[in-house]
């Protein structure tokens, strides 16, 4: 599978299983996953995440959840988590907390777009239309990807293109009225 969004010119390779007891793919996110830092009623809790069927030879994860539907240029990164040992397969409500207490401590996690290390909900502009979420974990034949501190989520095309094997994705849905 080709992945799109932020890094579709990464190598076409297989997909494997994603779940999430959070949202169902397509569907609209709940209010734990939606923003109260950003003042839209929510809970700034990333998703449960579940995967299973990752391609052999995986050595670690990592998980993004990218808006490409956010204004301006280059979208809106909400989360970005490396270095999930491989042994790992799924991820509980809220591990992307700013404490990154219930996350692997293997796991670093990037800036997002709104300035800090751990997940930020949703929170389109109200009147702006329907914004996709889109969860994507990545199976690495790395147990580690050179991260530099202070890297951002958009910055990490390369080091995925470099060490790829397979993608899993979920896309959830939000908008808010005017």
């Amino acid at each position: 599978m080709t992945p799109s969004g932020p890094f579709a010119d990464l190598p076409d390779v297989p997909s494997f299983e994603l779940t999430s007891r959070s949202f169902q793919d397509g569907q609209t996110l709940q209010p734990p996953q939606r923003s109260g830092r950003l003042h839209a009623g929510g809970a700034d809790a990333s998703p449960q995440l579940s995967w299973s069927g990752a391609p052999a030879g995986t050595g670690s994860f990592a998980v993004t959840v990218f808006d490409p539907d956010a204004p301006g240029a280059g979208g809106f990164w909400h989360w970005a988590v490396l270095n999930i040992p491989a042994d790992v397969t799924s991820l509980a409500e809220d591990a992307g907390a700013e404490s990154g207490a219930q996350l692997p401590a293997s796991a670093v996690q990037l800036k997002n777009d709104a300035g800090f290390r751990g997940y930020v909900g949703a929170a389109p502009p109200p009147g702006h239309g329907r914004h996709r979420y889109v969860v994507t974990v990545y199976a690495l034949d790395v147990e580690e990807l050179d991260t530099r501190a202070g890297a951002r989520p958009a910055s990490l095309g390369s080091e995925l293109s470099k060490h790829l094997l397979g993608t899993a994705t979920l896309t959830g849905i939000y908008e808010r009225k005017r």
